[in-house]
């Protein structure tokens, strides 16, 4: 287990827009945008210095959820291989892949080889899923996803490590190879989502990172006190990657239409407002950018990639 970023420093990065369309966060430009747009904004942030692009996984949306969700989810795997294709140093993140959907071989089969593919660039961001009717669709217990988690982990890791893992089957054991292997010693970093109390102590003794997905109940200060208290009595190193969802950002004056909750302005006030953030522990920075059109967007990430990142403090040691 080892964190991705390095100490002190800070990374930022995003959940790609047009992978995913639903209405909480999706822009009216994206409704008809596609592959074109999607790359415009991958290679601006490839160029910007983010440290990864990340993209979200749904299978199969029912019909009264697809109201507020859409139905437009880009295979997770699929598109991150297709994004590796097109840039050079942006790592490769699923936002979040939901463990109980798949064997942990295949997980593990996937990730290792996109982790070859794209020279040691990929991070298996990963959670329990929460659609009750995706769930059922694919023959699964939404109830019991949680449990799920842990064991596949385990196998995960194994075979991240190893070439050959030992499987269980009806009281046989065998022996099954994975090629080609992860680039990285001990595979990709693992991320584990979520902000329910579950998903948090998952994250603090089986992850190598945290990406909350909304803030938790808790609260956020409390959140990290307890991932940190946790790992220092599991024994498990201090240095931890913490994410945080930063929201929509905008260099430049609001315009009307843009969420209310935007962080606008010049560069400076800007960076001013995000700086707490590192100077509390948190060294992993999720934005999303507001913007009428894929090349307004793109343009929005390398500004702050030139403009913002740099003016950033460092992030506290734990």
């Amino acid at each position: 287990m080892t964190a991705a970023i390095p100490p002190k420093a800070v990374a930022w990065g995003m959940q790609l827009p047009v992978q995913s369309k639903s209405t909480s966060f999706a822009q009216p430009w994206e409704t008809s945008a596609g592959p074109a747009e999607l790359a415009h904004v991958v290679r601006a942030a490839d160029r910007a210095g983010a440290f990864y692009v990340g993209v979200c996984d749904h299978i199969a949306v029912d019909r009264s959820s697809s109201e507020a969700m859409s139905t437009t989810w880009y295979d997770t795997v699929a598109t991150l291989g297709w994004i590796a294709g097109m840039t050079e140093s942006v790592h490769l993140l699923s936002h979040v892949y939901v463990l109980p959907y798949r064997h942990p071989l295949a997980v593990a089969k996937s990730f290792s080889t996109l982790d070859q593919l794209s020279a040691g660039r990929a991070i298996l961001g990963a959670g329990a899923g929460h659609l009750e009717t995706e769930f059922r669709a694919l023959g699964l217990d939404h109830a019991t996803r949680g449990q799920a988690v842990e064991p596949a982990l385990e196998q995960i890791r194994k075979a991240f490590a190893d070439e050959y893992v030992q499987v269980q089957i009806s009281g046989e054991t065998l022996e099954m190879g994975i090629q080609p292997r992860p680039v990285r010693p001990g595979g990709p970093p693992i991320w584990l989502g979520g902000s329910s109390r579950a998903a948090i102590t998952r994250a603090a003794l089986l992850g190598d990172g945290w990406l909350p997905q909304g803030p938790p109940k808790m609260g956020t200060r409390a959140a990290i006190e307890m991932i940190r208290e946790l790992r220092s009595s599991a024994g498990l190193p201090a240095q931890f990657d913490l994410g945080v969802l930063v929201g929509p950002v905008h260099i430049g004056e609001r315009r009307d239409g843009m969420d209310p909750h935007t962080l606008f302005g010049s560069p400076e006030e800007i960076a001013e407002s995000l700086s707490k953030l590192p100077l509390r522990g948190m060294n992993q920075l999720q934005l999303r950018f507001m913007g009428d059109s894929a090349a307004e967007y793109a343009d929005q990430v390398v500004r702050f990639g030139a403009e913002v990142a740099p003016l950033l403090p460092e992030a506290a040691l734990p």
